[in-house]
C-alpha cells in the first residue's frame, strides 16, 4: 500500500491548484462582482472588489486583490 501524499492533500484542500486569473470589473452589488476575463467571459467573484473598470485577480471565485493595469497579450505556442 502507498502512503498518502499529505502535501498534496493540503494542497487540495487550501484549493492552491486552480490557477490564478486576470479580470476587469463590470458591476459590484452587495459584495459580488461581476469580471470579463481577457477572452471576453464573464465570472461571478465574491470579496471587496474595487469600483467597475479595476483591474482584479480571481481565484475559484474569489476576488484575491488588485491586478496592475497592463495590456492583454496572447502568445501561441
Amino acid at each position: 500500500m502507498s502512503s498518502p501524499n499529505l502535501y498534496r492533500a493540503l494542497r487540495d484542500a487550501l484549493g492552491l491548484d486552480v490557477p490564478v486569473q486576470v479580470g476587469t470589473v463590470v458591476s459590484v452589488s452587495q459584495g459580488v462582482a461581476v469580471v470579463e476575463l481577457p477572452g471576453g467571459d464573464r465570472i461571478t467573484a465574491r470579496g471587496d472588489a474595487p469600483a467597475a473598470g479595476a483591474t482584479v485577480f480571481v481565484r475559484a471565485g474569489v476576488i484575491e486583490g488588485s491586478a496592475p493595469g497592463m495590456t492583454y497579450v496572447e502568445i501561441d505556442i
